[in-house]
C-alpha cells in the first residue's frame, strides 16, 4: 500500500470512530439504549446494518472459492437463505418487535411457563452468547489474517526494534497464524497478522463499546457503503480489462473449453446424480437453521425497529440486497478471476485448490486496481470485517449482560435490581471479554473444525422448534429442551455415520426428521404451557397459525389465524420467487453465453416484476399482520 491508500483508510477509520463516539451519551442512557438503540430505528437502516453485518471479509473469497470449485450452480448454497430471510420479515419480524425483550433468549420467559425457564434461557444465552458467536467472530478474525498478509506488511513500516523483539517472541513460542498469501515467511506473517488484528480490534471496540448498537448501526451504513462502492469498482476494472461481458465470456470458453466452462456458468445443477441432494439440501438447509426465526442478532434489528412496518421492511431490504444487489457484484468479480487466473483441471485435483482460488480475490485487488482505488478496495475489506465484528459484539454481550448478569445474577441470585448506569458498565466490559474469548478461538481454529461442523449439524435440529413456537400453542419449554438434548446427541452420530461431504444432504435429512419428530412428540406428551401465559403472550405478540384454545380464550376466531399464516406464507413465496427470477435474469444479461438469447433473462425480469403485487403491500402497508 502507498500513501494514497493509507489516506483512504485512515478517513475511514476516523469517520468511524466518529460515529460510535457521537452516540455515546445516548448508548449510556439504558440497556434499551445500548443493545436496542432505543428501538425507533427505521426499517430501511436496520435493513442495510444486516446486510453489512454478513459483508465478511471471507464471504467475497467465498464466493471466488466456489464458482472455481463447483460452478454458480454452487452459490444456491447461499441464495436459498432468502427464503429464510423473507420469511422473518413477512411472518416473524413483528413478532420479535411486540414481544418486548431485549435478547431472543428472554423470549423463554415470555413465551413459556415452568419451573425450567430460566435454566434454559441461561443455557441458550451462554450457548448462543459465547459458543456460537465466539466461533463465528474467530472465523471472521481468521479472515483478517488472508488481507493483512498481501496489504498490511507493517515490518517494512514500524520501527526494526519494536517490531523485531515481538517477532523474535513469536518465533520463540512458535506461533503460526500465516495463510500461505504472502511471499515471505510464516514468522513474518504471523507478527504482521497479530498487529493487524490488534489495531482492527482495538478500532472496532472503540466505536462499537461507546455507541452501542446505534453506533454500530451508523458505522455499518457508511461501512456498506464503502464495502459496495470497493466491490463495484473491482468488477467494473475486470470487466474493462477483459473487454466487456461477451469478451469475457468468449475467454473463458477459450480457456475451459465449452463444456467445462457452460458447467462452470450453469444455474443449475450439470453434475449427473446431483439432484436429489440438491434439493433435499435446497428444501432444508434454509429452514432448519439456528437462525429459521431470525434468532441472533437479525432478530436483534428487528426488536430495534420503530414499527411493525420498519422491522418488515428490515428483512425485506435485508434480503433483496443480500441476495442481489451483493450477489450480483460478486458474481461478475468471481467469474472473471476465471479468467485473469486460470487454472487446469490437473489444479483442481490439489486438496488446497478451493483455498487457492479464494485468494485469487486478494490477488485480483494487488494485481488488477491502480493506486488508490485499491485503497479503496482493501477499505472495503477492512470495512466488511469491521462492521461483521461489531455486530457480534454487541449482540453477543447482550446475552452477558441482560440474560446472565441481570437477570440470572442481579434478580435470580441476588435478589436485587441493578441500575442503568451498572448495566450499561458490564455491556461495554462484556463487549470486551467475548473479543477476548474470540480472539482465543481464532488462535486456536484448528481444534474448532470438528466442532463447527457439529454446530451446524446442531443449528438443523432446533430450527423447527425456534419457527413452532411462534406458530403453534402447543410448544412449551420441554420441547425446546428436547429438540436441543437430540441435536446434541445426534450430530456426532450423524457425522460418524455419514463423514463424506457428498452424504451432507444424508445427514441434514436424517437430523430434521429425528428433531422435529422428536419435539412434536415431547410437547403432545408433556404438560401445555399455562393459559395465562399463553394470553399473555397472545394478546402482545398477536402470532398467527395454529392457536386455537387460545384464541377462543381471548374470544376471537381461531380460523381467521390459520388465514392469516396461509396469507403470509404465499407472500412470502411470491417475494422469493420474484427475488431469485431476478437475481437469475440479471445474471444472465450481465453475463451473457454466447449460445443463449436475451429472450429467457427478459422473461425472468418480467414475470419477477408481474409476482410484485402479491407481496409488496405486505411489506410497504400500514397494515398490522392481523386483524
Amino acid at each position: 500500500m502507498v500513501h494514497w491508500d493509507f489516506l483512504i483508510l485512515i478517513a475511514f477509520v476516523a469517520g468511524s470512530v466518529t460515529l460510535g463516539l457521537r452516540a455515546r451519551r445516548k448508548a449510556s442512557r439504558s440497556l434499551d439504549e445500548y443493545y436496542l438503540a432505543g428501538r425507533e430505528v427505521r426499517g430501511w437502516k436496520a435493513g442495510i446494518s444486516m446486510a453489512a453485518t454478513q459483508f465478511a471479509a471471507d464471504t467475497p473469497l467465498l464466493f471466488s472459492g466456489l464458482i472455481a470449485v463447483a460452478g454458480v450452480f454452487a452459490l444456491w448454497r447461499l441464495w436459498v437463505y432468502g427464503l429464510a430471510f423473507l420469511l422473518m420479515g413477512f411472518l416473524f419480524a413483528a413478532f420479535w418487535r411486540r414481544a418486548r425483550i431485549l435478547t431472543d433468549a428472554e423470549l423463554v420467559e415470555v413465551r413459556y411457563s415452568g419451573r425450567g425457564r430460566l435454566a434454559l434461557r441461561l443455557t441458550k444465552a451462554v450457548y448462543f452468547g459465547l459458543v456460537i458467536n465466539s466461533a463465528v467472530l474467530g472465523f471472521v478474525l481468521l479472515a483478517t489474517f488472508q488481507v493483512s498478509e498481501l496489504f498490511f506488511t507493517w515490518h517494512l513500516w514500524l520501527p526494526e526494534t519494536p517490531y523485531g523483539a515481538l517477532a523474535a517472541a513469536i518465533a520463540r513460542l512458535g506461533i503460526d497464524l500465516s495463510t500461505g498469501t504472502a511471499p515471505y515467511g510464516h514468522v513474518l506473517a504471523t507478527t504482521n497478522n497479530l498487529v493487524s488484528i490488534a489495531l482492527l480490534l482495538v478500532f472496532v471496540g472503540l466505536y462499537s463499546t461507546s455507541g452501542g448498537l446505534r453506533g454500530v448501526i451508523a458505522s455499518d451504513l457508511f461501512q456498506f457503503g464503502l464495502a459496495m462502492a470497493g466491490s463495484i469498482a473491482f468488477a467494473a476494472i475486470l470487466l474493462w480489462e477483459s473487454g466487456g461481458p461477451g469478451p469475457l465470456i468468449g475467454r473463458l470458453l477459450e480457456l475451459y473449453g465449452e463444456e467445462q466452462a457452460g458447467r462452470m456458468l450453469s444455474f443449475t445443477p450439470t453434475v449427473e446424480g446431483a439432484l436429489m441432494p440438491f434439493l433435499v439440501i435446497m428444501g432444508l438447509q434454509w429452514l432448519f437453521q439456528m437462525n429459521s426465526d431470525g434468532t441472533g442478532y437479525l432478530a436483534q434489528r428487528c426488536m430495534a425497529c420503530a414499527t411493525d412496518r420498519d422491522a418488515r421492511i428490515a428483512a425485506t431490504v435485508f434480503a433483496w440486497v443480500q441476495i442481489l444487489g451483493r450477489s450480483l457484484i460478486w458474481l461478475v468479480i468471481g467469474v472473471g478471476l476465471l479468467a485473469f487466473y486460470p487454472f487446469s483441471p490437473v489444479d483442481a485435483l490439489d486438496p488446497a485448490f478451493a483455498a487457492s482460488r479464494e485468494r485469487t480475490f486478494l490477488l485480483g485487488v494487488a494485481d488488477q486496481m491502480p493506486v488508490g482505488i485499491r485503497g479503496l478496495m482493501v477499505t472495503a475489506l477492512v470495512a466488511a470485517l469491521a462492521s461483521t465484528i461489531d455486530t457480534h459484539l454487541n449482540w453477543g454481550s447482550s446475552y452477558l449482560t441482560n440474560d446472565v448478569y441481570k437477570r440470572f445474577v442481579c434478580q435470580g441470585w441476588l435478589k436485587r435490581e441493578p441500575a442503568s448506569a451498572e448495566l450499561v458498565l458490564v455491556a461495554r466490559a462484556a463487549s470486551v471479554f467475548v473479543l477476548l474469548v474470540g480472539c482465543l478461538v481464532a488462535a486456536n481454529l484448528d481444534s474448532i473444525q470438528q466442532g463447527w461442523r457439529i454446530s451446524l449439524l446442531f443449528g438443523a435440529g432446533i430450527g423447527a422448534v425456534l419457527m413452532l413456537r411462534w406458530v403453534w400453542e402447543r410448544i412449551n419449554v420441554q420441547s425446546e429442551f428436547a429438540a436441543m438434548a437430540i441435536a446434541i446427541v445426534a450430530g456426532p452420530i450423524l457425522l460418524w455415520a455419514f463423514p463424506e461431504d457428498d452424504m451432507e444432504w444424508a445427514r441434514l435429512g436424517t437430523m430434521v426428521l429425528v428433531s422435529t419428530g422428536g419435539t412434536v412428540i415431547v410437547a403432545l406428551v408433556s404438560r401445555p404451557t399455562e393459559r395465562e401465559v399463553l394470553s399473555a403472550f397472545y394478546r402482545s405478540v398477536r402470532p398467527v397459525g395454529f392457536w386455537g384454545r387460545t384464541a377462543r380464550a381471548v374470544g376471537e376466531d381461531p380460523r381467521s389465524l390459520r388465514r392469516a399464516l396461509g396469507t403470509t406464507v404465499f407472500a412470502t413465496v411470491a417475494c422469493a420467487v420474484s427475488l431469485f427470477l431476478t437475481l437469475v435474469g440479471v445474471s444472465k444479461l450481465i453475463l451473457p453465453h454466447p449460445d443463449e438469447t436475451w429472450l429467457l433473462p427478459l422473461l425472468s425480469i418480467l414475470g419477477a416484476v408481474a409476482l410484485t403485487p402479491l407481496w409488496w403491500r405486505r411489506v410497504a402497508g400500514q397494515a398490522a399482520d392481523v386483524s
